[in-house]
């Protein structure tokens, strides 16, 4: 099989001849440690374990396109640090937020997820009316560099992969909490909620625009979006919220996407999921993550639960691959019916975080080559 039909066979519960190996991937901190526990300078740690554990990767044959859509704001604000004091820097972001962070780190780390950052938001770009007209003209679909120059060329040399394509867009509550911030966000959906129907209805019908854009010259296998809405225990708004601000805009994108033939609608969040998945479902999502085991997410609970109405990807208790030895063969054993029944791609539940040791890594990794059919 292809990469490609491996992602989707697995994904919609058919036939894959293995499942596909993705254990996930430290970041900034995780790699400087596992390089000083041996990982040669010059290597890259995720493709240096293949070699260690003797899995020879199935790469695709055609080369990987990146259609680069832009869904950010354009302009972008201007990055800059504001001060400089106590161990910390104020900074104005690329999105407007202003925000502290220590000053072990710079402004880079609050543009990319390059390790794992506290921050604290001391403003953020839109808190009445008058600053939502104006981030609104920085959602042009037309603005160049939206599309690449070439994106027809692209998307014709994509039409022919044999590898998954996904499009990937921010979700109502995460484009919303961007603009607003949490609090303010929360605030708005009690005191002003004709508002928030305004600003989520707007995102509905911009990614809509660019899905048109897309869908017009490339089918991909997956529509993507990112939606971190709960916290270790719920969500972070209530389902009536969820309902009302965010269900219109994944279902109007689901009916979109359905009759274009794309077969997958994933979700990441991180957090509890298990009260949003029933109204995921209802919108047409069918695939989430990352299934965060610290948050109380049990795959094997979801599995009884919603069927092979969803599948999943995640799901390994990042603690567990940290103790290592018996947690993490417990903890493999714990996710093997759902690897058995399908409709699941087993990996860490998060960025593998800087208290996992190589050793650990490495036997984790070969674990789940054998578990999913590579070893």
């Amino acid at each position: 099989m292809t990469p490609r039909q491996r992602n989707l066979e697995t994904l919609t519960f058919k036939n894959p001849d293995k499942i596909p190996f993705t254990p996930g991937h430290g970041r900034e901190s995780t790699r400087a440690r596992w390089h000083k526990e041996g990982v040669p300078e010059d290597r890259n740690p995720h493709e240096y374990v293949l070699e260690v554990i003797g899995l020879t990767p199935e790469e695709p044959k055609m080369p990987i396109i990146n259609l680069d859509i832009n869904e950010r704001v354009m302009p972008e604000f201007e990055e800059k640090v504001l001060e400089h004091k106590n161990g910390h820097y104020v900074c104005q972001d690329w999105k407007g937020n202003i925000c502290e962070i220590s000053d072990q780190y710079d402004i880079r780390y609050l543009r990319d997820a390059i390790d794992f950052v506290t921050r604290r938001w001391i403003k953020c770009p839109v808190e009445n009316r008058n600053d939502w007209e104006q981030m609104k003209t920085r959602y042009d679909v037309n603005a160049p560099g939206r599309f690449p120059s070439d994106f027809k060329e692209r998307c014709k040399q994509a039409a022919e992969r044999d590898w998954a394509l996904d499009v990937h867009f921010s979700g109502p509550f995460w484009i919303l909490r961007e603009w607003c911030g949490f609090e303010g966000l929360c605030m708005m959906m009690v005191d002003d909620p004709e508002f928030v129907d305004e600003m989520a209805a707007f995102w509905t019908d911009f990614v809509l625009q660019m899905l048109d854009r897309i869908l017009e010259h490339v089918t991909p296998d997956s529509f993507y979006i990112s939606e971190d809405m709960a916290y270790k225990a719920k969500a972070m708004i209530s389902m009536d919220m969820t309902r009302r601000f965010c269900m219109p805009g994944w279902k109007a994108w689901h009916e979109r996407i359905k009759k274009a033939g794309v077969p997958m609608f994933a979700v990441d969040s991180d957090g509890y999921i298990g009260e949003l998945i029933p109204l995921w479902i209802e919108s047409g999502v069918n695939v989430c993550d990352p299934i965060e085991v610290a948050a109380h997410c049990d795959i094997n609970e979801f599995r009884k639960q919603f069927g092979h109405n969803m599948a999943y990807r995640g799901g390994v208790d990042k603690r567990c691959i940290a103790k290592g030895g018996q947690a993490l063969r417990d903890e493999l054993k714990r996710i093997e019916p759902v690897v058995r029944d399908g409709g699941y791609i087993p990996g860490c539940d998060h960025g593998i975080p800087s208290d996992v040791p190589w050793e650990n890594f490495v036997d984790y990794c070969r674990q789940l080559a054998q578990m999913t059919g590579w070893l």
